[in-house]
């Protein structure tokens, strides 16, 4: 499983960055997490605000940082 976190560094980025960690050590699930600050790669994603979440090379949340039970069920749909 691949997960990146999309963002330039702000304190919501840095948050969604530790909640996926969190979830991951939860659900017991192995993934590469890779933060991308840079800005052509993020909006490679057609992302217009940050913090996003992407899941296998999907998009599943962008703009806001999703609560735990909803992050942890993003990341479950795509094992």
């Amino acid at each position: 499983m691949e997960i990146k976190v999309l963002g330039t560094g702000c304190a919501k980025c840095k948050q969604l960055e530790k909640d996926v960690f969190n979830a991951l050590a939860e659900l017991d699930l192995a993934a590469d997490v890779e933060k991308v600050q840079d800005i052509k790669k993020i909006m490679s994603y057609k992302v217009m605000s940050t913090p996003a979440l992407v899941v296998n090379g999907k998009v599943k949340v962008a703009g806001r940082v999703p609560r735990a039970d909803e992050l942890k069920k993003l990341i479950t749909e795509e094992r």
